[in-house]
C-alpha cells in the first residue's frame, strides 16, 4: 500500500500578520519539511495544494508573492501540484479522488494551513471517500478566530477542536511528526 504525502497550503501569503493575525504552532514548518524530506527519501508520493483566492485583498491571489510555496518545500519534487479556490483539495483543478484511484493510493498523511479550515476540510472529504487519512497536527497551523456572538477562540483552542472533530468523527487519525516518521 503507497501512502501519499499531502501539503496543503503551504504558502508565503500566510506570513501577512497583519491580515491573519495571531497564530499557533510555531513549529509547524519544520515539521512539514521533515515529512517532506522523508517521504522524498522514499520515493513515496508528494502532492502539493495551492489556494488561489479569488478575494481582491487576500494575499493567496495568484500571481502574486503571497501565492507561492514557502521556502520550506524549494526542494520539493512532487508527483503532483495544482491549485483550488475552496477549503477541499479534493474540489481543486485536478480530480484528487481521481489521481488516487489510478495509481492505487489507498492513504495519505496531511500537512498545511490552515488547520481548521483547508486541513480539516481535505481530511474529513478524504474519510469520508474511504481514505485511511493520518493528519499530522504539529504540521498544521491556523489563526485566532471571532465567532458570531463576538467570542475568539485562540489558535491553538481551534487546533484542539479540529483534532477532536477528526478523531471523534472518524475522519482520520491524529498524530504527530515523530509518531508519523517512527
Amino acid at each position: 500500500m503507497t501512502t501519499a504525502l499531502l501539503l496543503i497550503d503551504v504558502q508565503q501569503g500566510f506570513d501577512d500578520a497583519k491580515f491573519w493575525g495571531p497564530r499557533n504552532n510555531p513549529g509547524a514548518e519544520a515539521n512539514i519539511q521533515a515529512l517532506l524530506e522523508a517521504w522524498q527519501a522514499r520515493r513515496a508520493p508528494v502532492v502539493l495544494v495551492h489556494h488561489d483566492s479569488v478575494k481582491p485583498d487576500s494575499p493567496l491571489r495568484p500571481g502574486q508573492q503571497g501565492n507561492d510555496f514557502k521556502p520550506e518545500l524549494a526542494n520539493a519534487r512532487p508527483d503532483l501540484v495544482f491549485g483550488k479556490k475552496v477549503n477541499s483539495a479534493f474540489l481543486g483543478d485536478i480530480d484528487l479522488h481521481a489521481w488516487f484511484t489510478t495509481r492505487g493510493i489507498t492513504s495519505f498523511v496531511l500537512a498545511g494551513i490552515q488547520t481548521n479550515f483547508c486541513c480539516e476540510t481535505t481530511a474529513r472529504m478524504g474519510g469520508n471517500l474511504g481514505y485511511d487519512v493520518t493528519f499530522a497536527l504539529d504540521a498544521t497551523f491556523t489563526f485566532d478566530l471571532t465567532g458570531p456572538d463576538g467570542t475568539t477562540l485562540t489558535a491553538e483552542e481551534l487546533a484542539k477542536a479540529t483534532a477532536t472533530n477528526l478523531h471523534g468523527g472518524g475522519f482520520a487519525t491524529v498524530k504527530n511528526t515523530k509518531e508519523i516518521l517512527a
